[in-house]
């Protein structure tokens, strides 16, 4: 992945010292913190945590390639502070194992999302897209909320609840869209859409090449080529573009896209201000159903 990390040594040796002023208010009241290390995350956790939890998300800002982050020291305090601590893992926030690593705490709660699903090193970090993986950190997330704050393990368990009927439109959703486009022959610039591509049946092309750019590795010539014989010939219904980083050769292939009228959809890797976790993925499968059925460009 295309991480950077960077973090003073001594900051972390300190992060205990000095708080984020939000946390020291909830440090104050002895409220239980959640730090999320990505905004989605941090969203589904608030809506089964509460009003009486206080959540962090890190990655929050959809202006920002989250390829380029930089953990800062009140990253590292806030994550010392936190009770519990949810990152996607498989190397997609690395930056999040080394400052776990650089402020132990046997009592925290961690909560690495792939892994609840069997996912290793090499899969498809994107792990959000996978509702089966939204599901089991929810239900962690409430099983550890219950263990640290027994007395309101009643109420934790009626918000999950909830949650958990509130993903059932979407499932409904990709079972009905998958009757009209699974086999459906598609394309990106990067797998971050991956998940739901496969839940939808699509059939997702030039797969070394969207390895390559997620990996901040050069596309071969050949891969490049066949990515732009896809768009030219139409040989795919559909462009995913991940619209929040930016890469040349991504870039060409959206351009490409839109000169040979191949319909582009948005993808990004934060969910976007003003919407819950539910309200994105339903966008996100509403434009791909514009997209394929009705040949519109919904690029964000």
């Amino acid at each position: 992945m295309r991480y950077r990390f960077f973090l003073v040594a001594s900051a972390l040796a300190a992060a205990v010292l000095l708080l984020p002023a939000s946390l020291q208010r909830a440090a104050a009241k002895g409220s239980i913190t959640i730090v999320a290390a990505e905004n989605f995350y941090g969203d589904v956790a608030a809506q089964i945590a509460g009003n009486g939890v206080h959540v962090m998300s890190i990655l929050n800002n959809p202006d920002q390639d989250p390829h380029l982050f930089e953990a800062s020291a009140s990253v590292a305090r806030a994550i010392s502070a936190a009770q519990v601590v949810v990152y996607s893992g498989i190397d997609y926030d690395p930056w999040m194992e080394k400052l776990l690593r650089a402020a132990r705490n046997p009592q925290r709660k961690v909560i690495v999302v792939a892994e609840l699903i069997g996912k290793k090193p090499g899969d498809n970090p994107h792990v959000w897209y996978d509702l089966v993986a939204i599901k089991a950190f929810a239900k962690s997330l409430t099983d550890d909320l219950v263990a640290v704050d027994p007395a309101h393990a009643a109420a934790y368990r009626s918000r999950l609840t909830q949650f958990q009927r509130s993903l059932l439109p979407i499932s409904a959703k990709i079972k009905q869209l998958r009757t009209r486009l699974a086999g459906t022959p598609v394309t990106a610039t990067e797998p971050v859409f991956g998940y739901m591509l496969d839940a939808l049946g699509m059939v997702s092309r030039n797969q070394k090449f969207q390895l390559a750019v997620m990996n901040n590795t050069e596309p071969s010539a050949s891969d490049v080529a066949g990515f732009e014989s896809d768009l030219k010939h139409h040989r795919v219904r559909l462009l995913i573009y991940n619209s929040q980083a930016s890469d040349p050769v991504a870039e060409r292939m959206l351009k490409l896209a839109k000169e040979s009228q191949v319909p582009v959809v948005g993808a990004t890797e934060t969910e976007p201000p003003g919407k819950s976790y539910q309200v994105w993925i339903a966008g996100e499968l509403d434009a791909i159903a514009r997209a394929v059925v009705q040949g519109r460009v919904q690029s964000q």
